[in-house]
């Protein structure tokens, strides 16, 4: 089972970028997802989350109206729609899966984690 988030890199502020996650070696169409961060010399923090049973979505209060987390299932992808882009979002990004349906903003409850993209946003 692996996770691949890609599609960071340098914007400038006010600029977007749209992240993707590719699963493989089992489909994740049911499955919890999620999307972190971790800035420098920071803990890795919660992003978005999205339900496995009814899509239904929770953000972060400092992404919330600029970021939009959704999924292909036939590509079995999720997606980070990110608006709207600020100094502060610059961060290595996470996407994680559970082996569950339920949406979480814990992290240690997702089960896969793929390796991070790095998103910089320039003043």
């Amino acid at each position: 089972v692996q996770l691949q988030a890609f599609g960071g890199g340098l914007v400038q502020a006010g600029g977007s970028l749209r992240l993707s996650c590719a699963a493989s070696g089992r489909t994740f169409n049911t499955a919890g997802m999620g999307w972190f961060r971790q800035a420098p010399g920071k803990d890795r923090k919660f992003v978005a989350t999205l339900s496995g049973s009814d899509n239904a979505t929770y953000y972060a209060d400092s992404v919330k109206g600029r970021f939009t987390v959704s999924r292909d299932n036939a590509k079995n992808t999720v997606y980070l729609q990110m608006n709207s882009l600020k100094p502060e979002d610059t961060a290595v990004y996470y996407c994680a899966a559970r082996s569950s349906s339920g949406s979480t903003i814990f992290r240690h409850l997702y089960d896969y984690w793929g390796q991070g993209t790095l998103v910089t946003v320039s003043s």
